[in-house]
């Protein structure tokens, strides 16, 4: 079955339990799945449940739908997002992107957990992504292309939106809350880098390295969406500061960064903006 077909079916079954067009979609990363606590839900759907949807099997990635509201503004989040390293394929990974297009939401904010590579970060800070260096071995739009979808080369001059990266800063600001805003490096994992690999991260221009939101990222430029994200640092790559790290201790510093991050949101939500045409 091709992928718009699959896309028609999935979309079918969650509109006849849900309507979230004009919501924001909303993507939680390792660690941050007790951020919907924050959501007033009206309806949740999980994974296992929804036609043609990948499954979450990294722990900390619960696997559910989750529709409601947050600072107001309707919410559309996936508690449990799909990493290239658990074995999935790109057009898997960024599924979930398409189905939100689909429908009808025109704007996502992505979270991750990632590593430090800028000596001034420290774990426990949140940084406003503004660009992204694409070091995966694929892309998920290789292939042919889905005109309905995007163009065949997508531009990708502003991958992260710069009125939301600004709300996002301001609405951190209201709440008294410091954030960075700087560069992700998305790799596919699912090792943890060498000392050698965060030196050369930061040499080409990263701040920080994560595992996945590249992808989804693409995803969302290509369908013409907007794309605001944040990560919180839940490791330090930094030279003479390379630890050995657990996914575990990954989750514990994401969860004691949620509080922060969810009165981030909630105010960058209660403040949005309508999208400008």
């Amino acid at each position: 079955m091709d992928l718009s077909k699959r896309i028609q079916e999935t979309t079918a079954y969650i509109e006849r339990c849900m309507q979230p067009k004009g919501a924001i979609g909303v993507v939680l990363g390792t660690g941050l799945g007790g951020f919907v606590d924050e959501i007033e839900v009206s309806a949740e759907l999980p994974y296992a449940s929804i036609p043609h949807f990948p499954q979450s099997t990294v722990e900390g990635h619960d696997g559910k739908l989750i529709y409601g509201t947050m600072g107001g503004q309707a919410v559309f989040a996936l508690k449990g997002r799909f990493h290239f390293y658990e074995g999935y394929r790109m057009d898997e990974v960024v599924y979930p992107i398409r189905v939100m297009k689909a429908l009808g939401i025109e704007s996502v904010l992505l979270s991750n957990a990632s590593g430090a590579v800028n000596p001034n970060y420290k774990v426990g800070d949140i940084m406003v992504i503004k660009d992204h260096i694409n070091l995966f071995p694929t892309n998920p739009l290789i292939g042919p292309n889905d005109e309905s979808m995007g163009p065949r080369f997508p531009d990708m001059s502003e991958p992260y939106d710069r009125e939301f990266r600004a709300a996002m800063i301001k609405a951190a600001n209201s709440e008294g809350i410091e954030v960075r805003e700087g560069v992700y490096a998305g790799l596919s994992g699912p090792c943890f880098e060498t000392p050698a690999e965060y030196r050369y991260i930061r040499i080409i221009g990263a701040d920080v390295v994560g595992m996945s939101t590249v992808p989804e990222t693409i995803a969302a430029k290509h369908l013409g969406m907007r794309v605001v994200a944040l990560s919180v640092i839940t490791d330090l790559g930094i030279e003479g500061h390379v630890e050995s790290i657990t996914h575990e201790e990954v989750q514990a510093a994401a969860q004691a960064a949620e509080p922060k991050i969810a009165a981030i949101v909630r105010s960058f939500l209660s403040n949005r903006a309508p999208r400008s045409h």
